[in-house]
């Protein structure tokens, strides 16, 4: 990796990665976007720019970002909103959390944090197993092959989508992938060509995506609190939360969740079947969580949740599951980087950035900091227990993001992940289909593994 300067107007200079002429650092950036935003860190610094074709962004990163991004400076100095616009109008809404900034964001997040929150899940455990237990009967049959991505896009599409918002009838979670990813890739991450837009497989889905959230909005008092949360605000207020802009925020679970939860998901699979003294502690962890239940699917719709059989309290009884969950964020991080624009001049380590530049804030570079992480590129699930705390230190542990669109999500993130993975070791006994190799990584849409990746199920340890 080699670097060129350029000076700012303060007389200072923003080293610039070097790359081959035309791409810059695309193609290092597209191959492994993590790696190389380490390597250029550690290389030239807080600040450092990267080519990408014909455009360029400044890096930041290092622990000190974490704080400066919650301060009133970083929150003034940066904006989401050109990086996730293009969300926005892709399904006829004027704004919506992601893209929104200041007072206007500060107000969505109340709007919606009782439907994002932790609490959305009390008494719902049982349900949120009852869900994996359907789709893992579906799709992950004794003797097949799983592809493991799709698979998990599909469960945790289910588990949100009932969860969170609503009923998701199972025809539709094919069309809430293709239309959610292909409306991400090409018009926010900007990784596959907008002509895929006009595809009608893609314009499909979309209209059925579209009239699903409608649906949502119209029976609004069946649908759950976020989006009787939304409904409610909109009434309250139609300039917070215009007609054209409540089905992108009802259809927002699915959104949000499709590609972190399941990446992650997909991500710890080969971690731990790859280690099997690791998946023995594990699966000895899930076993006494579930040896009592949960509640059956049939019986669900019987029992009040004052009655529910599984609890935080059964959640605090996996602390190595939940150390793999964590651990496999801090290795595997699905935003490696958050994407803002300067909103005005601002100043950061010495160098003078002006508005309008594009900005790659790479909060998760320190998860791979000797100092914060000791042997960092070993899976360690027993950094974050209370004797270590390693995570703790200050701008240490990003994986939810950092500033004021901190993931609104990321308390439902943590039990689901935790749990889906406590019950998938419970009920199957998997393997890898290829011992010995791990799957090939891709970071399109998000970093993650192939979509070819596939697990063996070698059978069914615990029946539903």
């Amino acid at each position: 990796m080699t670097v060129t300067n350029a000076a700012n107007a303060t007389g200072s200079t923003i080293p610039t990665v070097a790359g081959p002429p035309l791409v810059g650092s695309a193609l290092a950036l597209a191959r492994d976007p993590m790696a190389f935003l380490v390597r250029a860190h550690r290389a030239y610094g807080p600040v450092f720019r990267v080519r990408i074709g014909n455009r360029s962004a400044v890096v930041l990163a290092g622990p000190e970002l974490a704080r400066w991004m919650g301060s009133r400076e970083g929150r003034d100095a940066l904006s989401s909103h050109d990086a996730w616009i293009g969300l926005a109008d892709e399904f006829g809404a004027t704004s919506f959390l992601l893209s929104a900034d200041g007072a206007e964001h500060r107000r969505l997040r109340e709007v919606m944090r009782r439907g994002f929150s932790r609490e959305a899940l009390d008494g719902r455990l049982d349900e949120l197993v009852a869900i994996t237990d359907r789709r893992l009967d579906a799709d992950w049959r004794p003797g097949g092959r799983v592809p493991v991505v799709r698979a998990l896009q599909r469960l945790v599409t289910d588990q949100l989508g009932t969860l969170l918002a609503g009923e998701v009838p199972a025809a539709l979670l094919d069309d809430v992938r293709r239309a959610a990813l292909t409306a991400l890739t090409t018009r926010v991450t900007r990784q596959r060509p907008t002509l895929l837009l006009r595809d009608p497989r893609y314009r499909r889905a979309r209209a059925r995506v579209v009239a699903l959230g409608q649906r949502l909005i119209d029976e609004h008092s069946t649908a759950g609190a976020l989006v009787a949360d939304l409904v409610a605000a909109h009434d309250r207020d139609p300039e917070l939360i215009g007609a054209d802009d409540l089905v992108l925020a009802a259809i927002s679970p699915y959104v949000a969740g499709l590609d972190t939860v399941a990446n992650t998901l997909a991500s710890l699979l080969p971690a731990v079947l790859a280690r099997p003294a690791l998946l023995d502690r594990l699966r000895t962890e899930a076993d006494a969580a579930f040896a009592a239940g949960p509640r059956t699917e049939a019986s669900l719709t019987e029992a009040s949740r004052t009655e529910a059989s599984l609890t935080e309290a059964s959640l605090a009884a996996l602390p190595a599951v939940h150390g793999a969950v964590l651990e496999t964020m801090r290795l595997y991080p699905i935003a490696v980087a958050q994407a803002r624009n300067a909103a005005r001049d601002f100043t950061y380590a010495g160098h003078r950035i002006r508005a309008g530049e594009m900005i790659f804030c790479a909060i998760t570079v320190p998860h791979f900091s000797p100092a914060f992480f000791p042997r960092p590129e070993v899976f360690d699930v027993d950094r974050y227990g209370p004797d270590r705390r390693e995570h703790a230190a200050p701008g240490a542990y990003s994986p939810f993001g950092r500033g004021p669109h901190t993931c609104l999500g990321k308390g439902v993130a943590d039990v689901q992940a935790t749990l889906t993975t406590a019950r998938l070791l419970h009920r199957l006994d998997l393997a890898l289909d290829r011992p010995g190799r791990l799957p090939r990584r891709t970071s399109v849409p998000t970093p993650g593994p192939s979509t070819r990746f596939r697990v063996r199920v070698a059978g069914v340890r615990h029946p539903a």
